[in-house]
């Protein structure tokens, strides 16, 4: 489906690792606290994707626009600082997908929301990432996404132009991210969807599987 692929481009949370649980442990910590029970984590999953804006919503019911939204924000990012990767995992068939892209010498890289504060620790410690070409993080560009700058910034450190790169991603602002950026486009349904249908974004195509990406893409080596 894809033609010339030269670098693929991934989402991290909901997309390559599952860190659900840990953002759940870390608001949770916030509600035990607080003396009030633990959520289950079933509750947390279809919020994760938005970070502590999710998490706290589900906890405490709890907007942005609350006067003690920035203070409460700050402690749940201490809680995931401390736990971030003691339950976060690699989801099924992402090792091997990312070791086939790697055998056959295709650039990938990550393109989060995430910030650096965060994603640059996590990534460091999980192995999966030792051969990722780009790690670009919500605040490494002006721009978090839907905004193409992260991509953009990704592509370049890669060294491929943007129409030579595929993103892969579970959220509607991937799959606009993406494409304002240029680039080929594929949303994962195995990640948090919430309550959208993914049908409505936009997407180039959808995969079930991580493994299922490697059949669309047609590589063409860099020069």
């Amino acid at each position: 489906m894809f033609e010339d692929v030269k670098a693929v481009l991934f989402d991290l949370d909901g997309t390559l690792i599952d860190s659900a649980p840990d953002l759940g442990a870390a608001a949770n910590k916030m509600r035990a606290d607080r003396g009030l029970p633990s959520l289950p984590f079933e509750r947390y999953r279809p919020m994760a994707g938005a970070g502590a804006r999710g998490m706290l919503g589900v906890a405490f019911g709890m907007t942005p626009e609350d006067p003690h939204f920035a203070e409460m924000r700050e402690e749940f990012f201490r809680n995931y600082e401390s736990c971030m990767t003691q339950r976060t995992y690699v989801f099924e068939g992402v090792a091997q997908m990312i070791a086939s892209l790697v055998e056959q010498g295709v650039a990938w890289g990550v393109v989060t929301n995430k910030s650096m504060r965060f994603t640059g620790p996590l990534t460091r410690k999980m192995p999966l990432f030792a051969s990722a070409r780009a790690v670009v993080g919500g605040d490494s560009t002006p721009h978090a996404k839907p905004h193409p700058a992260p991509l953009l910034e990704a592509a370049r450190q890669v060294g491929v132009q943007a129409r030579a790169c595929v993103y892969v991603g579970d959220d509607v602002r991937d799959v606009q991210a993406g494409r304002a950026a240029g680039m080929g486009t594929v949303a994962a349904t195995y990640g948090y969807l919430g309550t959208t249908d993914v049908k409505e974004w936009g997407a180039d195509t959808q995969i079930a599987t991580p493994m299922a990406l490697l059949p669309l893409l047609r590589f063409r080596m860099a020069a």
